[in-house]
Order: C-alpha cells, then structure tokens, then sequence
C-alpha cells in the first residue's frame, strides 16, 4: 500500500507485510472515535428519551451502556497487530477457517445497519437544515438526493480505502466535537436538564425500559468488534497491550459527547420520535450550516467505518470479488435497504431491531474470542488463517472440517438463550417475562458463552498445535 492518500488501497485480507505496518494506537483511537463521534451516535441518544426517561435517566442508562460495551470491546483490538489481518479472518483460529464464516455474517449485519444509519440521519439533518436556510421544503425528493449523494461519497471513500478513512476519521474528530460543543451555545438557554420525560415508558414499566435504553446504547460499542482488526493489522504488534486496550475504550468514552448532544437535544423536540424534523425546527438560522458540516462528514466517518471491513471481508469469501468489487457490492445492497427501510419500514424500530441483533449476536462471538485469545496464549499462525482464502484445506486451525464445533456449541446456545429472554419493541422472545419484564438478554448471552466455551474446550480439548507450546504441524494440503 503506498503512503499517499490518494492511491486505491491495494491490500485485502492477506496479511500486511510487517514494514508496512505503520499506525499507531493513537489512529485507531481516531479511527473508532470519529467513526462514532456522528449523527448516528447521536440518534441513538435520542431513543432513551424516544423511549420515555428523563434526562438524568436516560445519562444514566447511556454510560452504563458505553462503559460496558466499551469494556466488551477493548479486547478485539489485539488480534489484528498479531495476525495482520481483519478480526473475522483471526476468528478462524478459535471457530475454524470455515466457522469463521461466523464473523463476516456478524460484520455484514453491522455495516448494514450503521451504514444505513448514518445515511439516514445525515441525509434528513441536511435536508431539514436546507429547510431551514433557504424556506423550501424538498420533501421526499431532497431527502432521496441527499441520501444517494452521502451514500456514494462513502463508497468512494471506502474504495480508496484505509488511509483516506484515517484523514476523513481526522477531521471528522475535530470538527465533530467542535460543532457539538457549539451546540452549547446554540441550545443551552432552553435545555432543561430537570426534563422528567414523557410520562409514557415504552416497555410500561421504568426498568425495562432503562435496562431497553442500556442495551440500545450499548450497540454502539460493540457493533465495532468486527472492525477493530480492520485497522488493528496496520499497527505492529511492539505495542504495547495496554495502549492497545486503552484505545477503543477512551474512544467509546468519548462519544458521550454526541450521546449526550442527542439526549440533551431530545428533550427539547416536541416529538422525539422524529428527532432530525424537530432539532432543525429549533435550531438557531446560525447553526443550519454547522448542522448541515457535521452531518456530511459524519455520514462519511460512520459509513465508511463499517461498509470497508465488510467489503473486505467479502473479498475473502468470495475470492473473485476484489477488495473494490466487493465494496460495491455491499454498498449497493446497504443503499437499497436504505430507501427501503427509510420510505417504507418505521426507521426507529428498524434501528432498535438491528441494534438488539448486533448486541445479542456479536457479543457472545466476541467473549468466545477473548477466552480464546487467553487459552492460546496470545499465539496466532498468520499464515495458517489464510487457508480458507486461498482455497486450501488443512493447517492449524482446521479442527472438523475448517469449523471448530466447540466454539460453535457456545455461539450458537449463548445467541439462542440472548434472543429468547429479549424484550424490545421490534424483538420480544417467549421467556421476555423470566425476569418480571425486566431484558436479561444481554447477562444470559455473555455468562453461557463465557462458562460454555471453556467447559467444551476442558472437556473435549482442542489439537494441540492451535497452542504456541505444540509441536511444528505439517504445511496445509491443497485442496482437490
């Protein structure tokens, strides 16, 4: 890859050549705050309220869910400077060359949702600030140009790849968290921070609908376990762990600034549940530009965040899809579902469904991985994950059939149990009652992965040479 931003990115899931890898953990702070520091994160703040809490609940309900989404989180950042390549490929040494096939579904699911959350919302914050400039209202129209303009911008961004992310990431931090504490000035004379909410909590009653808002805010977070390695591989594995580890969680602390402009701000519209319309109704002539900045470039730093490491990752499925090829694939699919899920499904309840599977799904895929990561020691075979890509059977990690079945019998139990006791709006399982109505799902899912995974692994114990004590093993046969 060379050094300048403007060259197409050339590599894909391969693993980076150790003199190209020149990050540090700085840029992935940058990366994962300014791919969160955006309109998407803070449409998420506004649900809590959207779901009845007042404003000091819903604050409360926000940083539980970021502080432990970023705890869950903080460990996936030490695959890729050992593996060099992306966190779905490294799953292959804990669920197999072929189990991790698991990974690039959860990857998928992710940059669907904030890809099209990020359109969404920037798309409708510039089209109402629009409005709100020049007194016209585009309607349905606008809000179509204005989607495909961010939409296709991202994908260009995203074709170009890792080092254009990183300067759009830059400047995404800076002029983000400048335009959001300038919203102090904009809204501080009519915020009310002793708001008591709507009266109406959307699960009846105040603690399922707090432990509903935790969760919802905890999407954020780990929806950025699938791509952490994205930018992880470019960062030598001198490091030490733990700036690796502080990273992403100061970057998922810090994004209580946008969580808290979207709360703040929530109380103040009169319908909550059409935040973009209502914020640029009460927005101050002067503050319709800087709305309209931090949505385009928002758009951009969330979009691309999430649709590049599922282009990537696709490359490696389907091997005669280029890194590009598969982008604009996935690109393409995320923009219909876009139009779709914006002008004919309810885009809160859309974005409380996903944000409930991103939870439940990639959760327990994530502890599985971190237990792993300790059983082994930190030992990965660079070389021996790549047998699925290239087309070859064998190696370290082929367990039964390129599929470890023991880190599949934790997943798939761990995921079943989250969404049988979830109680959401969208996703209500048949034991949502177990615990008075009160959503258990997210303990359930991560204590039956956590105890699941080493009981299988102690019981039935995995070849020895997925170990870094193991003795050499044979090169990988090509396949027929």
């Amino acid at each position: 890859m060379g050094d300048k931003v403007t060259e197409v990115e050339q590599h894909g899931i391969a693993p980076i050549p150790p003199e190209e890898q020149t990050s540090r953990p700085r840029d992935l702070f940058r990366m994962a705050f300014g791919g969160a520091n955006t309109f998407a994160t803070i449409i998420l703040g506004t649900l809590p309220i959207a779901f009845g809490l007042s404003f000091w609940a819903a604050m409360a309900a926000t940083v539980a869910g970021v502080v432990v989404g970023a705890l869950v989180l903080s460990p996936m950042s030490l695959f890729g400077p050992l593996t060099r390549t992306n966190n779905a490929v490294s799953s292959g040494a804990h669920f197999g060359v072929v189990g991790r096939c698991v990974g690039s579904f959860l990857s998928l699911l992710t940059a669907i949702t904030f890809f099209a959350i990020s359109v969404w919302v920037s798309g409708d914050a510039v089209a109402g600030a629009a409005q709100r400039l020049f007194g016209f209202d585009g309607g349905e129209v606008l809000r179509g140009v204005a989607y495909g303009v961010i939409a296709i911008a991202t994908l260009v961004v995203c074709i170009y790849g890792y080092r254009f992310m990183l300067l759009v990431n830059r400047v995404a931090v800076v002029l983000g968290t400048a335009i959001m504490l300038l919203g102090i000035v904009a809204y501080g004379g009519t915020f009310d921070p002793g708001f008591a909410g709507t009266g109406t909590y959307a699960l009846g009653d105040f603690w399922p609908t707090w432990i509903l808002a935790a969760l919802t805010t905890m999407a954020n977070p780990i929806s950025f376990g699938a791509f952490l390695g994205d930018w992880t591989r470019y960062i030598p594995a001198r490091h030490s762990r733990r700036s690796l580890l502080a990273a992403p969680f100061l970057a998922q602390v810090a994004t209580l600034l946008p969580f808290g402009f979207g709360i703040a701000t929530a109380t103040l519209v009169a319908d909550p549940a059409d935040y973009i319309t209502g914020l640029t109704a009460i927005s101050p002539l002067w503050y319709a530009i800087p709305l309209i900045v931090v949505a385009l470039i928002g758009g951009l730093s969330t979009g691309t965040t999430s649709l590049y490491g599922t282009g990537l990752d696709f490359s490696s499925i389907f091997v005669k899809l280029s890194r590009v090829q598969a982008t604009l694939l996935i690109g393409s699919l995320s923009v219909v579902f876009i139009f779709v899920g914006n002008f004919v499904l309810d885009m809160v309840s859309s974005i409380n469904a996903f944000a409930t599977l991103i939870v439940l799904c990639t959760s327990p895929w994530m502890v599985i991985m971190m237990i792993g990561f300790v059983l082994r020691r930190g030992f990965y075979d660079p070389d021996d994950l790549q047998v699925f890509n290239q087309g070859r059977k064998g190696g370290r990690y082929w367990f039964t059939r390129g599929v470890n079945w023991r880190a599949m019998a934790a997943w798939i139990p761990a995921t079943t149990l989250g969404l049988l006791t979830a109680n959401t709006p969208m996703i209500a399982g048949p034991l949502k009652d177990i615990a008075g109505g009160v959503d258990i799902s997210m303990v359930v899912t991560l204590c039956t992965a956590a105890i699941a995974y080493p009981v299988l692994v102690k019981l039935f114990p995995e070849p020895r040479e997925v170990y870094s004590y193991a003795e050499p093993v044979a090169e990988p046969a090509v396949a027929a």
